[in-house]
Formats: structure tokens, sequence, C-alpha cells
């Protein structure tokens, strides 16, 4: 079986690279490999096509490939919230929360995670055209095997961004290097309090995955149950997990990254953070209506979250 992430040197996804990595899914009887395909929408896409049987993706991302919430589900998040930081140059002096700094800038992001910050932007009261706010990719993010928020990091440092909207662990290499300033981390209560709900880190399959093979479909959930659970107890194991696929230093620097998120690891998906999603996903052009709350979510694997 394959699941694949659209960012890999990342904690983003990491509760599901960990439950391959750690044995999670194998004691569960799932034969599982990890792929790392980006952007998020083609990982979607080969999953759509039968290359794939589960995405470690965003959850606002699965409406552009499976229009309507016809054909795919969120099995489990994979932690809580909106999960993203921008990170500005050090040198602009931005601080803490201030959000109008953005104004006149180039800030990298990638393709459909940027509708989190397009979305944030506008709630706070930014018009990003008025405004003059450039939203683009990152250079030599799409290329194989790179990580994008590492990516991201390098061109902050390169002086080819004056900012980027990426996953934790770019924003600490940024920070650790002392080129980037951490200005907004929606968990941590940065920007309009709705943002938090706008989107999450979920493992997602196909209906047709669950009405096949539901029994694979309540392993992989509890797969990552366990993981979360495993990580919550012992930290530690995101460095082991790090140091079989990072680079030596990002290896070092991953279970200081997952730490802050372990408050958010939790499977449970709520109806109020169903109605979030589905807000932001009609702002953003995604859907033209409010899917119910089991048109989005695997409802009758539910009684797993708790594990």
């Amino acid at each position: 079986m394959k699941i694949a992430v659209p960012d890999l040197i990342s904690n983003s996804y990491f509760p599901a690279i960990a439950a391959v990595e750690l044995g999670f899914f194998k004691r569960e009887g799932l034969d599982m490999t990890l792929e790392h395909i980006f952007p998020v929408d083609r990982a979607y896409e080969d999953m759509r096509d039968g290359k794939l049987d589960f995405v470690a993706g965003t959850a606002h991302g699965v409406p552009p490939t499976f229009p309507g919430w016809r054909g795919a589900r969120l099995l489990a998040a994979l932690a809580q919230g909106m999960y993203w930081c921008l990170v500005l140059r050090a040198d602009l002096g931005a601080k803490r929360g201030e959000v109008a700094a953005v104004k006149g800038l180039h800030i990298g992001a990638a393709p459909v995670v940027e509708q989190g910050l397009r979305g944030l932007l506008a709630e706070a009261g930014i018009d990003i055209k008025a405004d003059k706010v450039r939203i683009a990719p990152v250079p030599a993010a799409a290329e194989p095997g790179v990580s994008f928020g590492l990516a991201a990091a390098q061109a902050l440092e390169d002086k080819k961004l004056d900012g980027f909207w990426a996953n934790a662990m770019g924003a600490e290499t940024a920070v650790r290097s002392g080129v980037g300033t951490v200005v907004l981390d929606v968990r941590r209560g940065d920007g309009p309090p709705a943002a938090f709900s706008y989107t999450m880190p979920a493992l997602v399959t196909t209906e047709a995955m669950i009405e096949s093979d539901p029994e694979t479909a309540a392993a992989a959930v509890r797969a990552i149950v366990a993981t979360q659970r495993a990580l919550k107890a012992d930290v530690g194991l995101a460095t082991e997990v790090g140091r079989k696929l990072f680079p030596p230093g990002d290896a070092e620097m991953i279970a200081d990254v997952v730490a802050r998120d372990l408050p958010y690891y939790d499977a449970a998906i709520s109806e109020d953070s169903i109605a979030g999603l589905n807000r932001f996903t009609r702002d953003m052009g995604l859907v033209d209506f409010d899917p119910a709350y089991d048109q989005v979510v695997a409802t009758q694997f539910s009684h797993l979250w708790a594990g």
C-alpha cells in the first residue's frame, strides 16, 4: 500500500511519516510505503487515479480534486488546526503578530497551501492587490526530493524572498540561522482566531477504499492514533524517525518542532472544525455550498479516534 505526503522534512504530516517508519502501520497489518509527492494537489490526483491508497495532506486541498467532496473522505486528523507559519526576513524588523508587515512584500508559498495565507490576510484586513503583497511559488521547491519549508528557508537566506508561508520546520530553520522572524503562528494565537479552523493536516482516502475495504481504512486510523500517542509518550521517537529520513541537522531539530505540536496531536475531527473548513473552502471558491459533516468525514471510524 502507498501513502503520500506533500512535504517530507517537515512537522506538518509527521504522524503519518512516523507511522510508517516506526512500524505502526505494519502492526495493524498494513505494508505501507511512504512517497513524497509535491504539491498536495498532485498527491490527491494520484489517489483519485488509483496510484495511492492514502494521502496525508491538507484538508482544504481535497475539494479541487474531488469536487463537492464526492469520492474522498477525511479519516482522522493528524493534528488540530492550520499549521503553517508566516516568516519574514529578520532584517525587516517585523514583530510577532504584525500582520500589516506583509504590505509590499514578496512572500513564497506552495500551491494550495497559499490559500491559507490569502484567507488569513483578507480576514485581517489586508487587501493583497491594493497592498501590493506578492504571493508566489518558492524557487526550486518543485524540484524532485526537495522539501518545501527548507527550500523556503534557503530562499529567504539568499534574499530571493521577503518572507514565506510554510511549516514550522522551515520556520525553525530560518529562525535558528538568524535570517527569519516568525510573525504569525496561528496555532499559538497569532492572527484572526477564525484562521485556526481553516484547515488541518488529515489522513485522507477515497470513498472506494472505504466501501471496498473498510478494515484497511480502520487499521490506518488506528495506526495514526497509536503513533500520536507514542510521540506524546516519548518525543525522542521523532529523532529516531528523523535520523532515518532527514539530513543530520534536520534530524536533530525535528523533535523540538514536534514537541511544540504535541498538544495538537488529536485524531478527532469535530463538527466545529468542519464548519470552519466549510466556511474557508467556500470563501476560497473551492465549494459553493456547505457539505454536511458526514459528506466530509468518514464518521464510521470516529470511535477509533479516542483509541
